[in-house]
């Protein structure tokens, strides 16, 4: 059943004038080259809006309106931020201004660029990397990202002058969420407590390969008034250096100990995984007790990169055949036929026995994801939970990409 997807994480808003709050840009508009901008009136001052003001999270919508344009001006707007390595990332759009000379991105369809359309968060969730294959991610959830935002002339491939310029913040900490490092027996985790009266549903979040500990779902969610654990699980701290053999052993006690946090609302918990992670939140919700829901994000029904081992019972790594691997025309990794079926020969030792689970399952699935087939196994495991438990409540949702299937307006955050 496909159903709409309260996002995990929202549309976004935030905003703070430079360099100086509520700062216009007064006076005839110049054009870089210094002469007058004849789009734009003498004594009019082009300004940016944003509503509501003051800073916002990443995951909270912003409108974004322009006023003092000539009526019908054509300009383009342009979104920019750099990472905490001072990558650069951009996005830009195609407008014109009502007959009023205003210009709200809730009504005005992009007429090109970065996107087209009605987009009003467009400049947001379009943001893409100066160089290639790099991804926008939130290392210090503790400060915010700048977004500078600026109004300039016309639609050539290189626009005119600036016409209006204001830098929002947006961050990731709501007022009164707290943030814990846990470093209790093998675990490895960050816990985030929202504000308000306790107990607190809790959600254990787990990141695909390669991350560390990346807190920024965790710490957007519990805004939202859950208790969220961003647990490690490789290559982070004293943990093992490789996926090659996992224990479920570690993700129970990472588990116990949310359950058991005395502001922690029992008797079970929510699961949350993407990638990688979602293919361990679905073991978990198979073999662990005490889980209420999962929410798999383009997971695998099979282990996969490393053999899963759970008191002396294994699941081995689902094969590859390297012949399968692709490269793009751009030279990029398409890895997408390189697993095996897990339903066929001695793969389907790999199959993770999802049957067991007893949790209601939402799975979201990006169908352009080039890593594994995740539309193939969201299927599958749907189906075999239906087969053993018609009762188990199980809700899927598909997009075009493996973050789209989420919040398009945040892809590149949840990726």
């Amino acid at each position: 059943m496909v159903v709409s997807f309260p996002a995990l994480l929202r549309p976004f808003r935030l905003c703070r004038w430079d360099p100086t709050p509520w700062a216009r840009l007064a006076g005839p508009t110049k054009l870089r080259t210094g002469f007058t901008n004849s789009w734009a009136p003498a004594r009019m001052a082009v300004t940016v809006t944003l509503e509501p003001a003051g800073r916002c999270r990443w995951d909270e919508p912003v409108r974004i309106a322009v006023r003092g344009l000539a009526p019908g001006q054509p300009v383009t707007l342009r979104a920019s931020l750099r990472d905490e390595k001072g990558a650069l990332f951009r996005a830009h759009a195609r407008y014109c201004a009502d007959a009023h000379g205003q210009l709200d991105l809730g009504r005005a369809p992009a007429l090109g660029g970065s996107f087209t359309g009605l987009e009003p968060m467009g400049l947001l969730w379009a943001l893409e990397p100066e160089k290639p294959l790099l991804r926008l991610v939130k290392r210090d959830v503790q400060t915010p990202f700048p977004v500078e935002l600026e109004v300039l002339d016309g639609h050539d491939p290189e626009p005119g002058g600036l016409l209006g310029r204001a830098v929002h913040e947006r961050d990731f900490l709501a007022p009164g969420v707290r943030r814990e490092p846990v470093r209790s027996g093998r675990v490895r985790a960050t816990l985030f407590l929202p504000p308000g009266p306790a107990p607190f549903p809790g959600i254990v979040d787990i990141s695909g390969t390669g991350r560390g500990l990346p807190e920024y779902r965790a710490s957007l969610l519990a805004g939202k008034g859950f208790a969220v654990m961003a647990l490690a699980y490789y290559n982070y701290e004293d943990l093992p250096k490789s996926i090659e053999n996992l224990h479920l052993e570690y993700f129970e006690e990472a588990m116990n100990y949310l359950l058991n946090h005395p502001q922690v609302k029992g008797p079970g918990v929510g699961l949350l995984g993407i990638s990688k992670g979602g293919e361990l939140c679905l073991s978990m919700a198979s073999f662990l007790k005490g889980i209420t829901a999962a929410v798999i994000i383009n997971g695998s029904v099979a282990s996969v990169g490393g053999t899963l081992h759970y008191k002396g019972e294994t699941l081995p790594p689902v094969g590859v055949s390297r012949s399968r691997f692709k490269v793009t025309k751009d030279g990029l990794a398409d890895i997408l036929d390189v697993l095996n079926s897990p339903l066929e020969g001695p793969d389907q030792k790999s199959f993770i026995p999802v049957e067991r689970a007893e949790c209601a399952f939402l799975f979201l699935v990006g169908q352009d994801d080039h890593n594994w087939k995740s539309e193939f196994y969201a299927n599958e495991a749907s189906k075999r939970l239906q087969a053993h438990n018609e009762e188990t409540e199980t809700q899927y949702l598909h997009g075009t990409s493996r973050a789209g299937a989420l919040a398009p307006h945040i892809k590149f955050l949840l990726s």
